[in-house]
């Protein structure tokens, strides 16, 4: 007698207030081993007879994943409203990926927000705990360390060119979605120079758009090029549901090699900076009437780039009107619009460079030299 269908539902526990749901239905034939047999394909190709795209695939995992890690939060709570004892629980779970032979571990900081602790686990279950080194949130991005014994050599992750990418590439993801360790997805770069908001509200640039599935616990993952290269750090998805829906996004590797050594450095991120004072919010009624875009110059620090440069501040003269200071179209080239997109651009200079200013002085477009040091 043949069994009639019914499912079977397996709840696997994920972590803090998370699970994942698999169904399964089991009909009579499957319970039957001489009807499974019959109908396998008496053709099946051998298991290792896989396409040469297939192979690539395979081996750009085989050589990744062990340098990518899963990162598991703590948080302190106080046991009682009467006590002042606390305890750590389990607060959330990401990705981040081996930087150097040093043990630095780069992922993102919504990843460790608010963490008391964290624990990175390996590839192949070593549990190391580790310590906070620096982060930026206006990029989000953190360096934890891990003191790794001598008999578990680190391999990091070779880095690629961030600018160098073209839409329709192939781009493949490795993390933790879901608390499921070490999971690869494959997609192509869907669109290059995107914007996002970081959590401090500053705007990221040059951000990277791929559909590779990106889901939760992905995040502070390496998004990496054919060649196994990290072309980008996974730090959010565009999604109603919260899942994947086909839109991921990545700061680009060529941010993240301007940040990350300053973290590692100074525990913090230090801008390039004019020494200018500059509001959106007090130049934008000024700007509006004038008809113009760009950043005009408020204030002028003492001793500062600006200053040394000769740039010019706003001021109200002897007769209280208001005399407006050099207004900036672009830096190097790049034009500029907002206060985020003059950070953005200075970010990309180089400490003690030269960078070339357009300015709107006294009706005219001028070029200003400007020495960073």
């Amino acid at each position: 007698m043949l069994l009639r269908p019914r499912t079977v539902v397996l709840l696997l526990a994920l972590g803090a207030g998370s699970a994942l749901v698999l169904q399964g239905v089991l009909s009579g034939d499957v319970l039957r081993p001489d009807a499974a047999f019959a109908q396998a394909p008496a053709t099946a190709a051998p298991p290792t007879d896989l396409h040469p795209h297939e192979q690539a695939t395979v081996a750009l995992f085989e050589t990744a994943s062990p340098s990518v890690v899963n990162i598991n939060t703590l948080a302190r709570r106080r046991i009682d409203a009467w006590s002042r004892r606390t305890v750590d629980v389990p607060a959330g779970s990401g990705t981040g990926f081996v930087w150097d032979l040093q043990g630095h571990i780069v992922t993102n900081f919504h990843v460790i927000r608010e963490a008391s602790g964290a624990t990175v686990t390996f590839d192949d279950q070593t549990q190391l705990e580790a310590e906070l080194v620096g982060v930026s949130p206006d990029h989000d991005l953190a360096v934890l360390k891990v003191e790794h014994p001598d008999a578990m050599p680190l391999t990091p992750l070779p880095r690629g060119n961030s600018g160098a990418l073209k839409v329709g590439q192939s781009v493949y993801a490795i993390g933790n979605p879901f608390g499921l360790d070490h999971t690869l997805t494959t997609g192509v770069v869907s669109a290059l120079d995107r914007e996002i908001q970081s959590l401090t509200g500053r705007t990221l640039d040059g951000v990277v758009q791929s559909d590779a599935a990106i889901n939760p616990g992905n995040s502070g993952g390496p998004l990496l090029d054919s060649g196994g290269r990290v072309i980008g750090v996974n730090t959010m998805i565009f999604s109603p549901s919260g899942a994947s829906a086909g839109v991921g996004f990545s700061i680009p590797i060529d941010t993240v090699q301007r940040v990350v050594p300053q973290l590692i450095k100074n525990r913090r991120y230090v801008r390039p900076t004019l020494g200018i004072r500059i509001d959106d919010r007090v130049a934008g009624a000024i700007l509006e009437r004038l008809g113009r875009q760009g950043v005009l110059v408020l204030g002028v620090e003492p001793d500062s780039p600006a200053k040394r440069a000769g740039l010019k501040p706003t001021f109200r003269d002897s007769l209280g009107d208001l005399v407006l200071g050099d207004l900036i179209l672009a830096v190097e080239g790049r034009a500029v619009e907002s206060t985020d997109d003059l950070l953005n651009a200075l970010e990309r200079t180089q400490a003690g460079s030269t960078i070339v200013l357009r300015l709107l002085r006294d009706d005219a477009e001028i070029d200003l030299k400007v020495d960073m040091r």
